[in-house]
C-alpha cells in the first residue's frame, strides 16, 4: 500500500517541458545582466571612470537602503494584485521599460556624465525594475506546483535556461577578443548590455504569454506589519534566509573582486570574461547533478555539501600570482560545478517554507516571502562590496588616488577574494545542514493544505 507522502506526490501532475521552457525564458536577462552588474560595473566605474573605490562601495550600500522599502512594498502589492491577466504577469511586463533604460545608462555611460550621483541614481532605477520583475516571477514558481521534488525541477529548468544565457553572454565577448581583438571591461559591458536589451522584452513577453497563471490561490488580507510578524514565526524560513544571506555575503565578495584579482594580481587585463565563461559553463553542467543528488539526500544537505566543498577549493587561489591565469581556470571549473547547487536548491527550498506560512495564515503570500528573500539577497550582495572595497582603499588600493597598486593593496585583494567567500560558505553550510523541513515533513504540510483548500 502506498504511504501518504507517496499518494500526495503521485497526485501532483508534472508540468510539461514546454511550460517549463517558457517559464524559464524570463530568467535569461536576469542572469545575463546580474554578473556584469556585480563584477564589472564596480571595477569599470572605480578603475576606469574615476569614481573612487570607497564611493562605489558606499553606493552599493545606499541602494539597498532604498530596497528596504521597495522590496516589501512590491511583494505586498503583487500578492494583492487582482487583474484579468493575473497578479504576477502585470508586474513583470511593467518592469521591462525601467530595466531597459537603467541597463543602457549603466552599461553604456557617457564618461562626461559619470559621477557618484549618476551611478547611484541609475542603480536605484535598475533595482526598482529588477524587483518588479524578480519578485513576482520567482513567486510564480512556488505557485506552479505544490510538490517537493517538482519544485526542484521547476527551479532546475529556470536555473539551467538562465545559466545558459549567462554562459552565452560570456562566450560572445571571449569570441570577440580572440576573433576580432575586441575586448576589455568597456567592450564586455557594451556587448552584454546589448544582448540583455534585446532579450529582456522578448523573453519576458514569451513567458507571460505562454505560461498560464493559476487562479486558485488563497487571497491575501493580512496587513503588512502583522504579516511580517507572522513571517518571523516561520522557523524554517528564518534558518533558510540566514544561510542564504551568509552565502550571498561571501559570494558577493568573490564576485566584486574577481575582475580586480585577475587584472591586478594575475596581471591579465582582458581575461576576466574568459574565466567567468569557464566558471559558468561548469556551473551550468553541474545543475542536473545537483537536482539528482538532492533527490537522494535532501535539498538542504545537498546544498550544504556543495557549499563546504566550494569553500575548500576557493582556497586554491591563495597560491596564484602574476602569470598564473592558466592555473586559475581549473579551480574555477571545479568551484563552478559545485556552485550549481546554489542556483537550484535554495530557490526550491523557498517554495517549501512558504507552504508553512500558508498553513499558518490561510493565505498565499508567496510574493511577500520572495520580497524578503530578494531584500536579503540584495543586502548580502551590497554588504560584501560595501566591506571589501573600502577595505581595499584602506589597505592602499584605490586607482582613483594611486594608479599603481601597492604590495599591501595586492595582498588585500588576494586575501579578501579567497577568504571572504570561503568563510561565508562554510558558515552557510553549517546552518543549512540542520534545516528542519525535510521531504517527509513537507508532504505532511501539503496534505493539510489540500484539506484546507478543499474546505
Amino acid at each position: 500500500m502506498a504511504t501518504q507522502p507517496q499518494q500526495a506526490a503521485s497526485a501532483t501532475r508534472p508540468l510539461s517541458r514546454k511550460t517549463l521552457f517558457y517559464y524559464g525564458l524570463a530568467d535569461m536577462p536576469i542572469q545575463m545582466a546580474g554578473i556584469p552588474i556585480a563584477a564589472f560595473i564596480p571595477n569599470y566605474y572605480g578603475q576606469d571612470l574615476g569614481v573612487s573605490i570607497g564611493a562605489v562601495g558606499t553606493i552599493w550600500l545606499l541602494t539597498r537602503l532604498f530596497d528596504a522599502i521597495s522590496d516589501p512594498a512590491i511583494g505586498w502589492l503583487s500578492d494583492r494584485t487582482n487583474t484579468r491577466w493575473g497578479r504576477r504577469r502585470v508586474w513583470m511586463v511593467a518592469s521591462v521599460p525601467l530595466m531597459m533604460l537603467s541597463i543602457y545608462k549603466l552599461f553604456m555611460p557617457d564618461p562626461a556624465e559619470v559621477s557618484a550621483g549618476y551611478l547611484l541614481g541609475w542603480l536605484v532605477g535598475l533595482w526598482v525594475g529588477w524587483t518588479m520583475l524578480f519578485i513576482p516571477y520567482y513567486a510564480w514558481a512556488a505557485e506552479l506546483s505544490p510538490d517537493y521534488n517538482e519544485r526542484t525541477r521547476i527551479t532546475g529548468w529556470r536555473s539551467w535556461i538562465g545559466m545558459a544565457a549567462n554562459v552565452i553572454s560570456k562566450l560572445v565577448p571571449v569570441v570577440a577578443i580572440y576573433c576580432c581583438a575586441y575586448g576589455g571591461t568597456q567592450e564586455t559591458l557594451f556587448l552584454v548590455g546589448t544582448m540583455t536589451l534585446i532579450l529582456l522584452p522578448l523573453t519576458v513577453g514569451l513567458t507571460v504569454a505562454k505560461v498560464p497563471e493559476g487562479r486558485d490561490y488563497l487571497p491575501t488580507r493580512i496587513p503588512l506589519i502583522p504579516g511580517l510578524k507572522m513571517m518571523w514565526q516561520n522557523a524554517p524560513f528564518k534558518r533558510l534566509v540566514l544561510a542564504f544571506f551568509i552565502n550571498q555575503l561571501g559570494s558577493s565578495i568573490s564576485t566584486v573582486l574577481v575582475v580586480f584579482f585577475i587584472r591586478e594580481v594575475l596581471q591579465e587585463e582582458a581575461r576576466p570574461i574568459e574565466f567567468l565563461l569557464t566558471y559558468y559553463l561548469f556551473n551550468l553542467s553541474g545543475i542536473p547533478l545537483w537536482i539528482w543528488f538532492s533527490g537522494k539526500v535532501g535539498k538542504h544537505r545537498a546544498w550544504a555539501i556543495g557549499l563546504s566543498l566550494f569553500a575548500t577549493f576557493q582556497c586554491g587561489y591563495l597560491f596564484l600570482g602574476p602569470g598564473d591565469f592558466v592555473y586559475m581556470l581549473p579551480i574555477g571549473a571545479i568551484t563552478g560545478f559545485l556552485g550549481g547547487a546554489a542556483w537550484v536548491l535554495p530557490n526550491s527550498m523557498k517554495a517549501d517554507v512558504i507552504d508553512v506560512d500558508t498553513l499558518n495564515t490561510g493565505e498565499d503570500r508567496a510574493a511577500w516571502y520572495f520580497a524578503v528573500w530578494s531584500f536579503t539577497t540584495k543586502v548580502g550582495q551590497s554588504i560584501g562590496p560595501g566591506i571589501a572595497l573600502p577595505l581595499l582603499a584602506i589597505m592602499g588600493y584605490d586607482p582613483s588616488v594611486n594608479p599603481e597598486p601597492t604590495e599591501a593593496g595586492l595582498l588585500g585583494i588576494k586575501l579578501l577574494y579567497v577568504f571572504g567567500p570561503a568563510i561565508g560558505f562554510w558558515l552557510a553550510a553549517i546552518i543549512a545542514w540542520g534545516h528542519p523541513l525535510t521531504q517527509e515533513k513537507h508532504q505532511e504540510i501539503r496534505s493539510k493544505l489540500e484539506a484546507l483548500r478543499a474546505r
